[in-house]
């Protein structure tokens, strides 16, 4: 039961967000934000794919153990589209509410993204292992989650200072995606149940780029 129903959940969440991206690439019509925003969510859902699809093939085949080298690989490229994901937010920030100069921002979401992605690349994470260890885990996921931190706060003052009604909850979607996220990275390898925390975590994404393409329809429709 669990694999057919987390399997359909993956590949509705997936042709979701995918098509919503693409919808958007295509309706942008030369608007900066919504083209970033079209990219941001294919770059979601393709990234997120590398992991989904081989856990979906594993849960309904022989089970999760025999595909540890597959789903580690999946891991470790969503972890880079994440941080891609998160680094295109920004520029919609930026895009979105007309912000010129604060290099200062920008050079630090870049620096947390090249370090969160150097991280990723120490073989010390033995993405491919049973038992990768829980340390690199969290040391990976530190840059991770001050990039997100960032991305909150700017969301947050900007939608609130410019009295954003279709963005105003955007930095609340960030908020709940990590607050699902980070339970799963410290304590599933412990129980296990606490990795169901990655559907309402997927939710979250999904409402991310559900928001983008509302303020899309509701400006070119």
């Amino acid at each position: 039961m669990q694999a057919i129903m987390e399997t359909l959940f993956d590949i509705l969440y997936l042709s979701t967000v995918i098509t919503l991206g693409i919808l958007m690439i295509k309706k942008s019509k030369g608007n900066k934000e919504y083209l970033l925003f079209g990219i941001m969510a294919v770059v979601l859902g393709a990234g997120d794919s590398f992991h989904l699809v081989p856990r979906a093939v594993a849960l309904c085949t022989t089970g999760l153990e025999n595909y540890t080298v597959s789903l580690g690989i999946g891991k470790f490229i969503t972890s880079i589209t994440m941080t891609l994901f998160y680094i295109l937010l920004y520029y919609v920030w930026r895009e979105r509410y007309n912000i010129v100069g604060k290099q200062s921002i920008t050079i630090m979401v870049y620096l947390l993204a090249a370090l969160r992605i150097a991280i990723c690349l120490f073989p010390q994470n033995t993405w491919t292992s049973a038992n990768a260890p829980l340390s690199w885990g969290i040391y990976r996921n530190i840059p991770f989650a001050l990039m997100g931190l960032i991305i909150i706060i700017l969301f947050y003052k900007s939608a609130k200072d410019r009295d954003d009604h279709s963005f105003r909850f955007m930095w609340l979607t960030i908020v709940l995606s990590f607050g699902f996220y980070i339970p799963v990275v410290l304590w599933s390898d412990v129980f296990p149940l606490i990795g169901m925390l990655m559907i309402p975590k997927t939710c979250a994404y999904l409402w991310t780029v559900w928001i983008g393409y509302s303020d899309l329809k509701k400006n070119y429709d």
